[in-house]
């Protein structure tokens, strides 16, 4: 099934056709998640937080909802957001911390006021966007052992150098050494909003059971919005991280060294560091033609080992007709958004939002070929789907961007040859 929505707005003026001043409209808010009342084993280290955005056109309106939990997805409340608020899609985007703390009571009311907010306080906008690489913060936790299959990082066996989680910092691949920021401007030029697109899981504090922490994605948001004296909000959109593990990382022996949070606090700022030099270097042209395309898609994704099958949801979207997104459910493996980088770097400025879910079930893991031939948890054991269900995916992501351009034809293309002012020079015999 395909789902499209592509919008333009045309004037006939005389002969020619001439296209509208289109005006960019954004919201934006931020709302403390952290619930109010926590089991007697835990405490807040950190607060956890809803970050939304919507953008809009004449035509079309799209928000996304940024929240430091490790899932979540409501289709009830996610339909009666979109009717309340008149979106044509709304986009949970959970961090994946593996420390967040959800209380299912207040939960929908946060994420609604998050929404609400946005949508009450809308200011004319400009955006614009860009990746930048960063130091090597994370490695590619599934690594290939002798017998030529891949084990989890953690994975304890006779191979000493494996032993301890990866305590030399080797950087195993692949991974996407980079982070890419959008950046939202009001019409005085002072940026209101950042959406930051990383690829790494948040689970540094996995083993540190008893706090509540937004992992290095808080430390790494909240020193970007001070560098911009807090009067920015910095949504944190997770990438293709399935198979993705940071460098900073918890030791799983059991011990919790006295500089264990400044370490994971260092891998935050080191992230942060190079988002801010980003964004500070980012500036809409005033040359770009405003726009928002989307077209919203589905395809069945089949688990590896058993009959479950999971139909998903998935957007391509392209703002200014120069920013491209894929938004992909569930944890995708880091070689998809690799791809699609690859893919679109010719035509467009990519984004990879992984961990993005607007309707349909949540897929769990999904690996590449490579990947789920090699093993490992995510790839051939565990929550998996079936090998070749994330190509299919990006196939598709692929097909709906030419879609969306216009570049796409519906019906066969032209076999002559003409010149610029359309006279035909030559035809194949079979067309005489």
């Amino acid at each position: 099934m395909n789902k499209y929505i592509l919008f333009s707005i045309l004037f006939l003026l005389g002969t020619h056709c001439v296209e509208a001043q289109v005006t960019m409209r954004a919201g934006t808010a931020k709302v403390n998640i952290t619930p109010a009342t926590l089991p007697q084993n835990k405490t807040v280290h950190d607060s956890l937080y809803a970050r939304s955005l919507i953008l809009e056109t004449q035509d079309i309106r799209i928000a996304f909802l940024s929240f430091d939990l490790g899932g979540y997805t409501n289709p009830a409340l996610l339909e009666s957001l979109k009717k309340k608020y008149k979106l044509n899609e709304l986009y949970f985007c959970p961090s994946h911390t593996h420390s967040g703390s959800t209380d299912r009571n207040i939960i929908e009311d946060k994420l609604t006021e998050a929404i609400d907010k946005a949508a009450k306080n809308m200011f004319e906008a400009k955006l614009s966007g860009g990746n930048r690489p960063t130091p090597q913060l994370t490695f590619n936790r599934l690594i290939v052992r002798d017998d030529g299959h891949a084990r989890e990082a953690w994975y304890a066996d006779a191979e000493e150098h494996y032993r301890y989680l990866n305590k030399e910092r080797i950087p195993f691949g692949p991974v996407d050494a980079s982070v890419g920021i959008i950046r939202i401007d009001d019409n005085k030029g002072k940026p209101r909003a950042f959406i930051m697109n990383f690829a790494c899981h948040p689970d540094a504090l996995v083993d540190v059971s008893s706090v509540v922490s937004a992992d290095y994605v808080g430390y790494a948001t909240q020193y970007t919005e001070k560098a911009f004296d807090n009067k920015v909000n910095c949504l944190f959109i997770q990438g293709g991280a399935g198979n993705q593990c940071s460098l900073f990382k918890t030791p799983t022996d059991g011990s919790q060294p006295e500089n264990f949070f400044d370490m994971v606090g260092r891998m935050g700022k080191l992230l942060g560091i190079e988002a801010v030099a980003l964004a500070k270097d980012l500036f809409p042209n005033p040359n770009d033609k405003t726009s928002i395309k989307l077209m919203t898609d589905s395809l069945d994704l089949p688990n590896r080992f058993d009959d479950d099958v999971a139909r998903i949801h998935f957007s391509t979207i392209l703002i200014n007709d120069k920013y491209a997104i894929a938004t992909f459910p569930g944890e995708p493996f880091i070689k998809f958004q690799l791809d699609w980088k690859r893919e679109m770097g010719p035509y467009a400025v990519p984004f990879f939002f992984g961990y993005t879910w607007n309707g349909g079930k949540w897929p769990t893991y999904v690996p590449d070929v490579r990947s789920a031939a090699l093993g490992g948890y995510g790839a051939d054991w565990g929550p998996t789907r079936a090998p070749g269900g994330g190509e299919a995916v990006m196939t598709r992501h692929l097909q709906n961007y030419y879609v969306i351009t216009g570049l796409m034809r519906t019906q066969q293309g032209p076999g002559d040859h003409r010149l610029d002012d359309g006279t035909v020079i030559w035809k194949p015999d079979w067309m005489k």
